[in-house]
């Protein structure tokens, strides 16, 4: 039997889209799956395509060819350790292993370094765009040694999104910095999603749109420079009907937000390398607030305050104060999670292009958007730009959209509706383009209360004095 190119553990939807999404680009797949009726299953309904399915791990492996490549698409964590150690006696120098899930990018640099030794490759490797992307062609972030990008270049290239631009995939770096991006990745999408829901809440609540119009306004802004998957998805979600009130479904979904973990990886780790993150930060507790059900509906009786209105609200002009807001706050996530790349990838020495991130991010992931472009461009200009707010594209940008998201945020602040992210993304602009902050008083009561000391304006000396 002639060999496979490349194998899939793990027929999840994921792993089994991939998997199909490989084959159809030309290349055999074997496919193997913890329940063996997965794989009887899946090789019965793709009879007569390039699958071999086998249900024993040695033999799986077996019917690879040399050097092997094997894409481990199962749950982060301990399964993964467990399922290269199982698949280790099996492996001979050269052959690589891939982690496709959304691990801990920590993890993914001791297992790289420890199969590293053994003369094994691993590749911890970011995959966005859901099942439809892992059908059709998602991003795809790799890391890992460059013997191990050639190895697979070929294969990933071809399975990926493609734009204009190229294939959605490129080497991000060594060990770690294919799930450093990919954390990040799911950071901005978490403060792109509830920017999106923040300007929703502003077009229901106070420009007292139907659920039905805001999905007309998703539609027209997605024309714009705002178009993205999450703005497309957010008008064809307000569309979808429920046909049991014949009203629309997402006024009867329960404003309780879940998360998986990669959001408030990219907040910790933000922390620990001293990158501000309010707009990240604001989304993850957000959705910790929003798991609050039964505590906000008591809080909105005993806490039903006075609310000031402005009633004479110009639509069209809301509409794109509205508009500029969330392209001004989206701009600043993005900032956000572009610096924090940039920051790990100094620490650990990974050299990832930040033009090449925003490139592969055009297409198949969720957080493909037109703004892509010009964050592209700027770092293109100037690969070692310390903040995307400095690039002079950007900058102009700002400044035509300020006043709009400046009324946009006091409208919400006015009507007691929440802006946590929009609010935090002005509050980061405010304070990244403020030549002083008022900081010296708090390092003044740091050396007042605890003898800190404090560093003066004109001199490098750490002081401390009598307060």
């Amino acid at each position: 039997m002639t060999s496979a190119h490349i194998g899939v553990v793990g027929l999840g939807t994921m792993g089994r889209n991939l998997a199909l999404n490989i084959e159809s680009r030309g290349f055999r797949v074997a496919v193997w799956n913890r329940e063996t009726d997965w794989t009887s299953a899946f090789m019965q309904e793709h009879a007569g395509q390039q699958f071999v399915g086998r249900t024993d791990l040695g033999e799986f492996t077996r019917t690879l060819e040399r050097p092997r490549r094997i894409l481990m698409m199962i749950p982060a964590g301990k399964p993964v350790d467990e399922m290269v150690e199982r698949l280790r006696p099996s492996l001979e120098n050269g052959d690589v292993l891939i982690d496709g899930g959304n691990s801990w990018f920590e993890d993914t640099r001791r297992r790289e370094a420890a199969l590293r030794a053994s003369g094994l490759h691993f590749v911890g490797c970011g995959i966005s765009g859901g099942e439809e992307g892992a059908r059709f062609g998602p991003s795809i972030m790799p890391g890992g040694s460059a013997e191990s990008w050639t190895l697979l270049r070929d294969m990933l290239e071809a399975a990926a999104a493609r734009t204009e631009a190229g294939p959605c995939v490129t080497h991000v770096g060594p060990d770690g910095a294919g799930h450093f991006v990919k954390m990040v990745h799911n950071g901005i999408e978490y403060a792109d999603m509830q920017l999106i829901a923040e300007s929703w809440d502003l077009m229901r609540r106070v420009a007292g749109l139907s659920t039905l119009e805001t999905a007309d306004v998703f539609a027209k802004w997605n024309e714009g420079p705002l178009a993205s998957f999450l703005l497309e998805l957010s008008a064809r979600v307000c569309r979808v009907i429920d046909p049991e009130t014949e009203e629309p479904l997402v006024d009867h979904v329960l404003d309780k937000a879940g998360q998986k973990g990669t959001g408030r990886w990219t907040s910790q780790v933000a922390l620990e390398l001293g990158v501000s993150h309010p707009t990240i930060a604001a989304a993850i507790d957000a959705r910790v607030l929003s798991s609050m059900k039964e505590e906000r509906v008591a809080a909105s009786l005993a806490l039903n305050g006075a609310v000031h209105r402005q009633e004479d609200l110009d639509p069209a002009a809301t509409l794109l104060d509205l508009h500029d807001g969330l392209y001004a706050s989206r701009i600043c996530a993005y900032a956000q999670g572009m610096a924090l790349i940039a920051a790990g990838s100094a620490k650990y020495q990974w050299n990832v292009s930040l033009s090449e991130i925003a490139r592969i991010w055009k297409g198949g992931c969720i957080i493909r958007a037109r703004l892509l472009d010009p964050i592209r461009d700027g770092y293109r200009r100037a690969p070692a730009l310390v903040n995307l707010l400095q690039d002079v594209d950007i900058a102009r940008v700002m400044r035509t959209v300020e006043a709009g998201w400046r009324r946009a945020n006091r409208l919400g602040i006015l009507a007691g509706v929440p802006l946590p992210a929009h609010s935090s993304a002005l509050a980061y602009f405010d304070s990244y383009r403020s030549a002083r902050l008022p900081q010296n008083l708090t390092q003044a009561q740091r050396d007042a209360f605890g003898a800190h000391k404090y560093q003066r304006v004109d001199g490098e000396e750490q002081m401390h004095s009598e307060w």
